[in-house]
């Protein structure tokens, strides 16, 4: 495949190199001429393991010619990879200047392609950028139309300094978000050998999903570190600690937890980070992302009661009202928060939860519950047909079959299903259903 980059700095210059062993002729294209000397001279503009052994051995086989000329680069390829820098504004946003000007640039030399061009964004892009700013631009520039004349499509790359190569190699994936068929065979024909699973999404989610993995990335390694600081703290050997915590690939490391719902809740989980932030608080120890776990928490919760009472409805059903699907545990649960809190906006409420029975209450439980909503008993139904039948707003916190199916059955035109659990079919209700943030 003759491939043009755009951008020699790391992910550029691994990408060109990567790309011309695998028998591709690659134009390098960069405003700096110094990159393009060293690159024709065979040498690496990146310190990278590897680079020195492999970009001379590319450059000696002949696959890689080098260049400033942006619109000759489009004419003589057919795919472009753009890599240049996104670096962050002295505000924090994105400073995306080379992008656009280099999007302008391509637009121009599209304007005097025949055959349709493939042009890739690699450059770690705020979500809708590629749709909402570039393709006006390449569009306007052109003359020509996105999916007709050309194909814009985002693929993150996931290159760590130092392993690069290695990564390139063998990714942990490999994620091309696409609108249109071409371009994603395209990419498949490139990249589909490698060892790994080949995932087509859309565009907006791919530029989304390389923030996602970085943030989470950032969020282990300031984990690992205030765990360890706290450790130090009281004696303790964070590494056996964190050994201890990975070996767990059932709730730890693994797809547990990662699903987007409701605010977590229960007899744990708040408890021992309250108590994890007073223990640090007492030894002069700083855990600025633990201690505010709790108030990520709450915002998450607030944003479920701003949408409910912007619906300016007064008869509230709660289907479900235990802290998670399958246990009477009201200890905490962020359903009871919400409801003492539209309670107190004098909404007029009422429950149902297959689980809770008042009568079988015990202990903390119960005096939970007779603290935060001492009138309970009044508001119970026994059958989730009669909390459909009152409400003009029903808030699922409850996920299950039969959920769905009383759902699908009963509601009306009229009414909204604030949903917190992602329903598995939505469609199949007749009230209008809005997701929490979905």
């Amino acid at each position: 495949m003759k491939i043009s980059i755009f951008g020699l700095g790391y992910v550029g210059a691994v990408s060109l190199a990567c790309l011309s062993r695998d028998g591709h002729q690659v134009i390098g294209v960069d405003i700096d001429t110094a990159k393009l000397d060293l690159i024709k001279a065979g040498k690496t503009p990146v310190v990278e393991e590897g680079m020195v052994e492999l970009m001379a051995r590319v450059a000696a086989a002949g696959n890689v010619t080098v260049s400033a000329d942006v619109r000759q680069a489009v004419l003589d390829s057919e795919l472009s990879l753009v890599c240049v820098g996104t670096p962050s504004a002295p505000n924090g946003s994105q400073d995306q200047g080379a992008v656009l000007g280099l999007a302008r640039e391509i637009g121009r030399a599209l304007a005097d392609k025949t055959i349709p061009h493939v042009v890739v964004f690699r450059s770690t892009l705020v979500p809708g950028t590629v749709e909402n700013v570039l393709r006006p631009i390449i569009e306007a520039e052109s003359g020509r139309q996105d999916g007709v004349d050309f194909h814009l499509c985002f693929q993150p790359e996931f290159l760590r300094e130092g392993s690069s190569i290695r990564d390139y190699d063998k990714p942990p994936f490999t994620v091309v978000g696409a609108n249109h068929a071409a371009a994603t065979e395209k990419l498949r024909a490139l990249f589909g050998h490698l060892p790994c699973k080949f995932l087509e999404t859309s565009v907006r989610s791919a530029e989304m999903m390389k923030y996602c993995c970085n943030n989470f990335h950032a969020l282990k390694i300031t984990f690992a570190n205030e765990t360890a600081r706290l450790c130090d703290a009281l004696g303790v050997d964070p590494f056996e600690v964190m050994d201890l915590v990975c070996q767990d690939t059932q709730l730890n490391i693994s797809r547990a937890y990662l699903r987007p719902g409701f605010a977590f809740g229960g007899s744990c989980l708040p408890k021992d980070l309250r108590a994890t932030s007073y223990l640090a608080r007492n030894h002069d120890v700083e855990l600025p992302m633990l201690s505010n776990i709790l108030a990520s928490n709450q915002a998450h919760l607030a944003v479920a009661l701003r949408k409910i009472l912007a619906t300016g409805k007064r008869r509230i059903g709660f289907v479900g009202l235990s802290f998670k699907t399958g246990t009477d545990d009201l200890r905490e649960s962020p359903l009871v928060t919400l409801a003492e809190h539209l309670i107190g906006k004098g909404m007029q409420l009422s429950f149902y939860d297959p689980e809770v029975h008042l009568a079988q209450l015990l202990g903390a439980n119960r005096r939970y519950i007779e603290m935060h909503l001492p009138h309970i008993g009044q508001l119970l139904r026994p059958r989730i047909d009669e909390v459909i039948a009152e409400a003009e707003v029903l808030v699922v916190g409850l996920s299950g079959t039969d959920v769905q199916q009383a759902l699908a059955q009963q509601c009306r035109a009229d009414q909204l299903v604030f949903d917190l659990v992602n329903l598995p079919d939505p469609a199949s209700i007749q009230a209008r259903v809005e997701g929490l943030c979905w």
